[in-house]
């Protein structure tokens, strides 16, 4: 049902573009016969903006990976750095939820682990909505911020890093084992909000799987039996993703991103001093908005890096040819 609703929207989206396009050349013709000039220059914004959204649903048609349509958990963890990596944790998931509720999605908090006297360390969210994961499965990587320092009194410049971590969500349909020999699992006291119950009580879970390092954690439940079913459900999320990078050779750049995020692997730099700019690695596409960034307007760089790798792919397969 799902993918129906998802088809019948597309056909819906594209005959409503069809019937504004034809419209739109109609009003200019009768506009150059009359000699308006005025509904000739109204005719061509509305051209450009069809334009735009045709370019942006072409591709969202090109969101057709296996998993691309489905939710994501969406993970952010502070670098070195102490309290600047993590306020800078924060800024950098606070600009995630903001584009997500721009965007009509929901988004569930997980986990999360405060810092010590700002930010957090780490925070675990759930991004449902449709093609969720096709849009920010390529954010997985290290950004980077540079900005005067709110918490040095010298007023310093400082440099700080944080890394995400993008997986979807997936059906119960699908299979992943997990062993249990494979698995380290650990109970703590949750903290961060959630009422006066949420440090009573060893509620929160944490699981390592041994063999890939993963780890994923869950403090969204005072019940241990749900947190440990949600921990469970993220760490297959997590496997499978594992097992897509390895079945999709055209994802292979990607996967080599994920498994080698370091500090020295920035995919986007985040500058507020002495200058404001936010710039992609990958792409090279920037703005010197970077209040509007932070805030959740990072459509461009989600559609660039998309286009991107799709590039990337076309450009694969023609060689291979």
């Amino acid at each position: 049902m799902r993918e129906r609703t998802q088809l019948d929207q597309a056909i819906s989206d594209y005959t409503s573009l069809k019937k504004e396009l034809d419209d739109t050349v109609e009003l200019i013709g009768m506009a150059e016969a009359e000699g308006d000039q005025d509904m000739i220059a109204e005719g061509e914004r509305a051209l450009r903006e069809l334009a735009e959204r045709a370019q942006k649903k072409q591709l969202e048609s090109l969101l057709s990976g296996e998993a691309d349509a489905n939710d994501c958990y969406l993970e952010v963890n502070a670098g070195a750095g102490g309290t600047e990596a993590q306020d800078w944790a924060e800024m950098l998931l606070r600009m995630y939820v903001r584009w997500a509720e721009q965007h009509g999605y929901k988004v569930d908090w997980l986990e999360e682990s405060p810092g010590e006297e700002a930010g957090i360390k780490s925070a675990t969210v759930q991004i449902k909505g449709p093609n969720a994961y096709g849009w920010l499965k390529t954010e997985s990587g290290v950004h980077r911020l540079v900005r005067i320092s709110p918490f040095d009194s010298q007023a310093r410049r400082h440099t700080s890093f944080a890394s995400v971590a993008v997986s979807p969500v997936i059906d119960d349909s699908i299979e992943v084992t997990i062993e249990d020999k494979d698995l380290r699992i650990d109970t703590y006291r949750a903290s961060g909000a959630g009422g006066q119950h949420v440090n009573k009580t060893d509620s929160a879970i944490r699981i390592t799987h041994l063999p890939t390092g993963i780890v994923v954690s869950c403090q969204t439940d005072r019940s241990q039996h749900r947190n440990r079913a949600k921990a469970f459900e993220m760490l297959r999320a997590r496997l499978y993703e594992l097992e897509l990078q390895k079945r999709e050779a055209d994802a292979q750049a990607l996967q080599d991103a994920k498994t080698d995020i370091g500090w020295g692997h920035q995919i986007r730099s985040y500058v507020l001093q002495p200058y404001q700019m936010v710039k992609d690695l990958r792409t090279g596409v920037e703005t010197s908005n970077s209040g509007a960034v932070l805030d959740g307007d990072i459509d461009r760089f989600l559609e660039a890096s998309l286009a991107s790798k799709l590039k990337g792919a076309d450009e694969r397969a023609a060689t291979a040819e």
